[in-house]
C-alpha cells in the first residue's frame, strides 16, 4: 500500500456542476452551478437531510453519474470528458467504494471478496494472494480470512468492504454512510479504521453520514441542503 502522495496530485474540483433526473414529464434540480474542492489527502465528512445531493455527489466524483453542465476532475483530469471505457479504466484504478449494505458476495469467504477488484489488475495469482493477506492484515481480519460474510458481525463484514475497496490500492475512497448499519461500538471502530487509511496511508476520503459524532473522524464537514453547502453559522440557526 502507498503513503501519502504528492500535493495536490488526485485534488477533487466541481466547477459550476449542474444536475437534474427525470420524474415523470419534469425534472427534478439536484445541483444548479454547483462548486466545491477535495484536497488531495483530505477526509471530508457530508450531512444533509435525504434528497438534498449526497450521494450524488460520490456518484458524480466515482464516475458513475453524468453532469448536465460544469466539470468534474480529479488531478486536472476532467470525468465529463472521458469515453465511458476510459472512464471504466480510471475508476477502477483511482476510486474505492465503501457501502452502508456492505455489498458483499455472499457465497465468497472474506478473502475472496477483497480480491475481486484484483481480478482485473495484471497481478499474478501469488501476487493477489499477498496483497489480500497485507489488506486483511490492516483491517484487522487476518483470523477471518476464511470466513463467508454470515459468519461475521456487521463490523468485520464492513472492514472486509473497506479491504474490498482498498485492494487495489486506490488514492480516493467514497463512503456511503458506512457506519449506518452499525452499534455505536463498530462504528467508532470503522471510523478509526478510515482515519488510520487517511492519515498514515494518505487515501482521500470522501465519507456521506448521516451520524453527527462520526464528523470528529473527519478533517472537516460541510453541510448540504437542496444541492447548496450552507454555512455553519446559518444551520445553527435554522
Amino acid at each position: 500500500m502507498t503513503g501519502t502522495s504528492s500535493a495536490g496530485r488526485n485534488t477533487i474540483e466541481l466547477q459550476g456542476v449542474s444536475k437534474a433526473y427525470p420524474i415523470g414529464k419534469s425534472h427534478v434540480t439536484i445541483f444548479d452551478n454547483l462548486t466545491m474542492t477535495i484536497e488531495d489527502g483530505d477526509f471530508l465528512a457530508i450531512m444533509g437531510p435525504s434528497g438534498s445531493g449526497k450521494s450524488t455527489i460520490l456518484n458524480l466524483i466515482g464516475g458513475i453519474d453524468t453532469i448536465d453542465a460544469g466539470t468534474v476532475s480529479v488531478g486536472g483530469t476532467a470525468l465529463n470528458r472521458m469515453s465511458p471505457a476510459a472512464l471504466t479504466r480510471w475508476r477502477a484504478a483511482h476510486v474505492g467504494f465503501v457501502f452502508q449494505f456492505y455489498n458483499l458476495m455472499p457465497m465468497l469467504s472474506a478473502a475472496e471478496n477483497v480480491e475481486l477488484p484484483l481480478l482485473l489488475t495484471g497481478l499474478s495469482r501469488a501476487e493477489r494472494r499477498k496483497r489480500i493477506a497485507t489488506i486483511l492484515d490492516i483491517v484487522g481480519l487476518s483470523d477471518r480470512a476464511d470466513h463467508l460474510p454470515s459468519e461475521l458481525s456487521g463490523g468485520q463484514q464492513q472492514r472486509v468492504g473497506i479491504a474490498r475497496a482498498v485492494a487495489s490500492d486506490p488514492q480516493i475512497l467514497l463512503c456511503d454512510e458506512p457506519t449506518g448499519d452499525l452499534d455505536r461500538k463498530s462504528a467508532d471502530e470503522i471510523l478509526t479504521l478510515l482515519q488510520l487509511l487517511n492519515s498514515q496511508l494518505g487515501k482521500t476520503i470522501l465519507m456521506v453520514t448521516h451520524d453527527e459524532s462520526a464528523t470528529r473522524y473527519a478533517k472537516r464537514t460541510l453541510f448540504l441542503d437542496k444541492g447548496r453547502f450552507v454555512p455553519d453559522e446559518v444551520r445553527q440557526c435554522a
